[in-house]
């Protein structure tokens, strides 16, 4: 079920199925007072709202009309403002588009927009009314990447599952690669999602685009005809949120493969909306590629982006694909224009490392990511233009943030040292890790760039297992950005348990602590 409904009349889906072009939309942004979806004739319209065709950007005048020109292949979409809401349907996509494609998208393999036909007279948007709250908290997946009906159950019986009903938040957003190169999974995919019971907000990755396409500027077909918009802009609180697909495919340089990167219309999209933003609010940016990896995104869109962006003293910027999780820092060498370094989130993923690993009870794969991270999803909360990011790892409890990893046992007469890792979830280069052992005195543990070794641990167990496993053997490791070690002289410890404590202090000021042991004989 395609989800472009607006208003234009009601139910603009459906419109004759014929070819034409109008050079100019033309409509309403109104107060739906009693939520029909219909501009009826007692409903104001709103000013001061921006409306946009992905590249231009214009605000409702006091009546709240707004124009816009269109071509034969565009979305219209309102930019939704912090005290008011749009509509999501039952499916929880929230309808803040209408798409112009009056002969609907080339055949490809995996259906795209169904001709939309003329051009209605008025394309209106209705919003409610709603409470503009300053602080509020949204919930944040990266990767749920799905390649098959079974993994989409994987990903409802254990993420969904634990989410299903939550109250406190006011929006959710994936941040690309919902499914595994199969279009036609975006609608399990909705049906799984939709069960949290919170509009959801979705990103394009590079695994949701259709690939029998010779032009980036027809990889989203599918995409758009379950989500709408590629490139959007919505506001919450003191927050604005843009929305941009930043996978470039095919791949310029050599036709094959996709890049990280952003096209003309879009950086143009990104000027235009910015022009109506206050400088003192949070500008959010979501994309699927982290603009943080230089030879995965391209240097010169960073760059240009960050022009934009100068002027706005609060940023944040949130992507996934990776697999890993990440915080960068960005500064001159990057090519950030302000004093304060520019937050880019990384975000681990619900499908962690692409539902590999040995099956748990309930029959769902652990699916440890490479740099040691558990499968899991963030919430952010914001207050005013600040925020603060936490990570929760699925079936664990909210305070489990850090994994321990030391030996069971060990000799009293082994003349070496014993190395005890900490891989705290949410750790950054600055934060500070520390620990001790039977209540003894604090003492700090090293950051190093290693390998997680529970995830070395578990991929060996895969090679020396006689009997093959349910699940799929994780894959290769890779170099974990928030682990510290500590080495003890074993020299020094006699018979006994030792019990450790481990404790972090993350980038917003928060103490978290984790327990562990091993034994001496």
């Amino acid at each position: 079920m395609k989800k472009y409904i607006i208003t234009a009349g009601f139910c603009l889906l459906l419109l004759p199925l014929q070819s034409f072009a109008q050079d100019v939309a033309k409509g309403y942004v109104f107060e739906d007072l009693n939520q029909n979806g219909i501009r009826d004739k007692r409903e104001d319209g709103v000013a001061g709202v921006s409306v946009t065709n992905g590249v231009q950007v214009v605000q409702t005048d006091r009546k709240g009309r707004y124009e816009l020109p269109v071509t034969n292949d565009q979305i219209i979409s309102v930019i939704k403002p912090a005290d008011y809401s749009v509509g999501a349907g039952e499916n929880q996509l929230p309808q803040f588009f209408y798409i112009h494609k009056p002969q609907g998208s080339p055949k490809l393999e995996y259906e795209g927009v169904k001709p939309t036909g003329k051009l209605p007279k008025e394309v209106n948007f209705p919003l409610v009314k709603s409470e503009a709250k300053d602080s509020f908290k949204m919930i944040l997946f990266g990767d749920p990447q799905a390649y098959t009906e079974e993994e989409i159950g994987y990903y409802k019986d254990a993420v969904i599952k634990e989410l299903r009903g939550v109250e406190g938040y006011e929006f959710g957003l994936s941040l690309g690669d919902l499914v595994g190169n199969r279009p036609d999974l975006f609608d399990p995919y909705i049906e799984a999602t939709k069960e949290i019971g919170i509009p959801w907000y979705n990103v394009m990755g590079n695994h949701d685009i259709n690939f029998d396409v010779q032009a980036d500027s027809l990889s989203d077909e599918s995409f758009e005809a379950h989500f709408g918009p590629a490139n959007y802009a919505f506001n919450y609180g003191k927050v604005h949120f843009v929305v941009l697909d930043d996978v470039i495919y095919p791949d310029p340089r050599d036709g094959k493969g996709y890049w990280g990167g952003l096209n003309e219309q879009q950086l143009t999209f990104i000027a235009n909306d910015l022009k109506f933003v206050p400088k003192d609010q949070l500008v959010v940016l979501a994309l699927h590629i982290p603009i943080s990896i230089e030879r995965a995104f391209r240097k010169e869109d960073r760059e240009r982006l960050f022009e934009l962006l100068k002027d706005f003293p609060n940023t944040l910027s949130i992507s996934a694909h990776t697999h890993q999780q990440t915080h960068f820092f960005m500064g001159a060498d990057e090519g950030w224009l302000r004093d304060k370094p520019h937050h880019h989130f990384n975000s681990g993923t619900t499908s962690g490392n692409w539902y590999s690993g040995r099956l748990n009870e309930e029959g769902i794969p652990v699916s440890m990511m490479a740099d040691g991270t558990p499968k899991g999803y963030s919430f952010i909360s914001f207050d005013g233009n600040q925020y603060t990011i936490d990570y929760k790892v699925v079936g664990k409890s909210a305070e489990h943030q850090i994994s321990i990893y030391a030996p069971k046992v060990t000799a009293s007469s082994f003349q070496g040292t014993v190395s005890i890792y900490a891989n705290f979830y949410m750790g950054s280069a600055n934060d500070k890790v520390m620990i001790r052992m039977n209540d003894g005195a604090w003492k700090p543990m090293k950051r190093v760039e290693e390998y997680d070794p529970s995830f070395i641990a578990e991929r060996v167990a895969w090679d020396m297992t006689e009997e093959l496993w349910a699940g799929r053997k994780p894959g290769n490791p890779g170099i974990s950005k928030h682990l510290w070690k500590f080495n003890i002289a074993n020299k020094k410890l006699k018979k006994g348990i030792y019990r450790i404590e481990v404790k972090a202090t993350d980038m917003f000021g928060r103490t978290f602590i984790e327990h562990s042991s091993f034994r001496v004989e």
